[in-house]
């Protein structure tokens, strides 16, 4: 088995890198691009498109090593899998036609809807218990709860890589990390399907990377980062909905990096009286920027942060299966204020917002400056 996830995954890579330059011919060609304005880093038209890359070499790879798979595919894994092509498909279709088209947040919203739509109701995968915290015990979800809750997992980790996808190489360095994670876990578990989907995945990220890390030949483009997301909010429901005593924190701790960027946002935008949705330059990339960073050294950093939320969630589901419910405390408790000590310190949400910050200031005790003076 280990030689076939090795092969698989160089395979994959291979893909990338052969199919990769390819794709941004195909882009260039049918003029889609990225024009630079206020908003962006890069100064000249790029090449997008290239999550197409990406998402061919997974695929073609996929179907390679499929038939010399070393065990049974189960009859859930088997229909999980169709649905993840099948909506998958539908992913980056939208993202091809938003990168040559840029569609309106709408339509693209809407797709990933129906994509969502197409995983529960056309192959019935959905999230039908959830892991009461701190207990080795779980709860089933009605219907009602958990069609809906399914969705907005899937439609909000989808987004959420997209909003991150601001310098070369940024989101499917933080997707690989999280993909690696996830691939982790599986291989803990001894979830083999998970962990070979999230090998063959981390096999075509790496292969673009070559083309897409500072300064970067091409953009993944929508394309990319909704397929990176979708790919996530896919993997982390089949890695942990079965296994009853891994916490629900642990796939929010694994894409804690795009999540928290997200809620920032969420919350800088409402606290400044601006529409939710509305773009602004008050990312966690930005602001690093902002702070005197260079390309790369933002990126890295940002990898760096990625790969902690990593480890986070490494500890706390190994911890879940041992029944170490201290340890998942431990470790939510660490992520929320590193979390918010992090945002206070780059301005996520406001450079003179600092409410933690400034009660630690006002709670550190203060040298009397009369003790040890002669009377």
């Amino acid at each position: 088995m280990l030689i076939i996830f090795i092969l698989g995954f160089v395979l994959a890579l291979a893909l990338a890198l052969v199919l990769t330059p390819l794709v941004k011919k195909f882009a260039i060609r049918i003029g889609a691009v990225d024009v630079p304005n206020a908003r962006k880093v890069h100064t000249r038209i790029m090449p997008r498109l290239g999550g197409l890359g990406i998402y061919l070499a997974f695929t073609i790879a996929f179907v390679a090593v499929l038939p010399f798979l070393p065990f049974d595919l189960p009859a859930r894994d088997a229909n999980f899998m169709k649905a993840f092509f099948t909506a998958g498909s539908i992913i980056v279709l939208i993202g091809v036609l938003d990168d040559r088209f840029e569609l309106s947040a709408r339509v693209k919203l809407l797709g990933q809807i129906i994509a969502a739509c197409t995983v529960v109701f056309g192959y019935g995968i959905k999230v039908d218990f959830v892991n009461i915290p701190f207990q080795d015990s779980y709860s089933s979800l009605e219907n009602w709860i958990a069609i809906p809750l399914t969705i907005f997992w899937i439609v909000g980790v989808t987004n959420a890589i997209n909003l991150i996808d601001g310098l070369d190489g940024l989101a499917a360095g933080v997707s690989a990390i999280a993909i690696g994670s996830i691939f982790t876990m599986s291989l803990i578990m001894g979830n083999y399907p998970v962990a070979l989907l999230c090998l063959l995945l981390l096999g075509a990220i790496v292969g673009f990377l070559y083309f897409n890390f500072h300064p970067a030949k091409i953009f993944m483009g929508d394309t990319g980062s909704l397929f990176l997301g979708f790919s996530l909010a896919m993997l982390s429901l089949l890695g942990f909905k079965q296994i009853a005593v891994v916490s629900f924190i642990t796939p929010l701790i694994i894409i804690g990096v795009p999540l928290s960027d997200t809620f920032f946002a969420i919350i800088r935008r409402w606290v400044h009286k601006k529409p939710i949705f509305a773009p602004d330059k008050g990312h966690l990339h930005h602001c690093l920027r902002e702070l005197g960073l260079s390309h790369r050294q933002t990126v890295l950093l940002i990898y760096g942060i990625a790969a902690f939320f990593g480890v986070l969630a490494i500890i706390q589901s190994s911890a879940a299966i041992n029944e170490a419910n201290w340890v998942t405390f431990l470790v939510i408790c660490v992520m929320m204020f590193v979390l918010q000590i992090g945002a206070e310190l780059i301005g996520l949400v406001g450079k003179t917002r600092r409410p933690l910050l400034g009660l630690i200031a006002r709670l550190r005790i203060k040298p009397d400056p009369t003790r040890g003076s002669k009377p």
